[in-house]
């Protein structure tokens, strides 16, 4: 066998895995030349990641193990994996808070070659401390609604449809109002539900605790004028609250289930053309291709929900996704590690992989016109900026998983008429100020707070 995966979580189970899987990848490679333990955090690329840790090993002889966190586990397998002592030589960071939170184990890469191969675009958003640099950005990713053209437009030809083509969708009224006309019509247009259902499942709930409720932040915090405060009111949530409660009742699944939801039952319900509407990012694509729905059917809007001022902007943008080197792990490991990622963004297989089949948008002077991604919601979403005019919607660093769960949390009690919305409020704003301050408290450091128009 010449590299390993293997999808791990924490605790005992999380221990043994790792265990046999490092013994297993490491047996018929050159030792000599150091050995690369990928921790990755991004569980829907695992498939493609194996392939390059295969093709590498093939070509190199050095032996690459990946190892994928749960969903939802990242912090406590990053926590777990990198106390030890054979921890991980390289992994993914998402966030200001992941950065801040782990930055004693981080390694300085701004001299490495594969930093230096970074676009002066992705250099900026290397997580950094002066002048040095932590991270390698590799993917510029966007989020909004992603739709089905072809459902959506063959709606606008019903005479019971409130709009005459998906490009009439330009507002939260319009949203709501074609979502609800869907609903009502489900059967003579052979759907389950006009959204998918909005899980809140531990694999799903992400969408709702890390992206959508980026939204009401980005407009409080345009409204302070700076990328980052401490204090929050929730000044928006309500436009969330109408946003999330139209997902719900415009979804296949009751309510009371949504808390079991998970991220490939939704995905599902949209890659077989069950759905018009489903939340969520670029990165969903490799997922939905090779489904029910072809590339040219697929569409991103914003997230509409009613704030003020949403119809100068399109989908959101975040740079979410950084590979961080260890500097526990061995020198030969670190080097193995950096030479790793320098082969992925400048060979062609590697870059064939990151832009073609797993659809990144990727920051390195290495990719050509024609090496960039065949993912048409990258160019679903890059419409709104360079055909329409829009800005794009800032995605402000959110202090992490606690935060997330408390909001999820919420989410489901109030979903499942157990909790009021006050609670989904204050896990939102209170919450935000309470885990910012012990990030505070632990690390010394607070995200950035820029000028924001």
């Amino acid at each position: 066998m010449k590299s390993a995966q293997k999808i791990i979580a924490t605790g005992a189970v999380l221990a043994m895995s790792i265990t046999a899987l490092s013994a297993c990848g490491s047996s018929t490679a050159d030792a000599s030349k150091g050995k690369v333990y990928f921790l990755n955090t991004k569980p829907e690329i695992v498939d493609q990641l194996q392939e390059l840790a295969d093709a590498y090993t093939d070509e190199t002889g050095v032996s690459v193990d990946i190892q994928t966190a749960a969903s939802g586990t990242s912090n406590q397998t990053l926590t777990s994996e990198l106390s030890k002592k054979d921890g991980p030589s390289m992994f993914n960071l998402a966030g200001f808070d992941q950065y801040a939170k782990f930055k004693d184990y981080l390694e300085p890469v701004q001299d490495s070659e594969a930093y230096k191969l970074l676009t002066d675009e992705g250099k900026s958003y290397s997580f950094k401390d002066g002048d040095t640099a932590y991270t390698i950005p590799y993917a510029a990713e966007w989020y909004g609604i992603i739709y089905n053209k072809k459902i959506v437009n063959e709606y606008a030809k019903k005479s019971y449809s409130v709009i005459k083509s998906a490009d009439d969708i330009t507002s939260w009224d319009v949203l709501k109002k074609v979502a609800d006309s869907m609903q009502e019509h489900k059967d003579d247009l052979g759907l389950d539900g006009a959204f998918s259902t909005p899980g809140l499942d531990a694999s799903d709930n992400y969408r709702f605790a890390a992206h959508m409720d980026r939204i009401p932040l980005f407009y409080e915090l345009k409204d302070l004028g700076k990328t980052f405060s401490l204090d929050i009111t929730g000044k928006y949530m309500d436009h969330y609250k109408d946003l999330w409660d139209t997902m719900v009742k415009d979804s296949p699944t009751e309510a009371s289930l949504i808390g079991s939801g998970t991220y490939e039952d939704s995905t599902a319900e949209f890659s077989t053309g069950t759905v018009a509407f489903y939340p969520n990012g670029v990165w969903a694509y490799s997922q939905i291709k090779d489904n029910d729905v072809a590339d040219d059917d697929l569409g991103m809007l914003p997230y509409y929900m009613g704030n003020p001022g949403e119809e100068d902007y399109g989908p959101a943008a975040v740079y979410d996704a950084n590979w961080a080197i260890n500097k526990n792990a061995s020198d030969k490991d670190k080097k193995a590690s950096l030479d790793f990622i320098k082969w992925i963004v400048s060979s062609d297989t590697g870059k064939k992989t990151l832009a073609k089949e797993m659809g990144f948008a990727v920051p390195f002077t290495t990719f050509g016109d024609d090496e960039q991604p065949d993912n048409p919601l990258v160019a679903a979403a890059k419409v709104w900026s360079d055909d329409k005019g829009k800005k794009t919607v800032y995605s402000a660093n959110i202090p992490g998983q606690q935060w997330m769960d408390n909001i999820s949390n919420a989410l489901v009690e109030y979903t499942q008429g157990t909790g009021r919305w006050d609670a989904v409020t204050d896990a939102f704003a209170k919450s935000w100020k309470t885990e910012w301050t012990a990030y505070k408290d632990s690390t010394g450091m607070l995200p950035p707070s820029d000028k924001l128009e």
